[in-house]
């Protein structure tokens, strides 16, 4: 499963954090044709991301491939069950990556899209929060549509100004 190989001394323990806001960074389709987008925020373990990756390659029996695109950098802690509060915080439990609305999460290339599509369908599943799946045109468009992630030029003028 995915870790760091090592933190700084006294970084294990961390916040929670927020996960407020769309992805700014990693919301393009950059490697592959084909992308998992997050619709929701979440944290998304090391587990769930092993689990989706076996899905997909197994699902394309080895012959395209895969790159995932996120990777658990944050802690999280747990306290032992039945023990009284205080004490400190709990030691590590695991590890999860912090996801926000519009991240890409795996690319795929090498198949074809109704391949990529049925394999990606079967990761989805294994993820904690809504997804889609987009291929490299459709996700340039949407984003261009929705002003996500830059400064698209409009290419025609506002309708308050046409009206005028």
């Amino acid at each position: 499963m995915l870790m760091p190989k090592r933190t700084k001394e006294g970084r294990r323990k961390m916040f929670r954090g927020r996960m407020k806001g769309r992805a700014t960074q990693g919301n393009n389709v950059d490697f592959g044709d084909y992308a998992i987008v997050a619709m929701e925020p979440a944290w998304v373990t090391s587990r769930q991301i092993e689990a989706a990756r076996i899905a997909m390659t197994r699902h394309i029996k080895r012959g395209g491939k895969v790159w995932i695109r996120i990777f658990p950098h944050k802690s999280y802690t747990k306290k032992p069950l039945e023990t009284r509060m205080g004490k400190g915080k709990a030691g590590v439990e695991g590890w999860v990556a912090v996801v926000k609305p519009g991240r890409v999460l795996f690319e795929m290339n090498g198949v074809n899209v109704d391949l990529a599509r049925e394999a990606m369908r079967l990761a989805i599943y294994k993820m904690p929060m809504r997804c889609k799946f987009f291929t490299k045109d459709e996700l340039e468009a949407y984003n261009r549509l929705n002003n996500f992630g830059g400064n698209y030029t409009q290419d025609e003028a506002p309708k308050e100004a046409a009206a005028e």
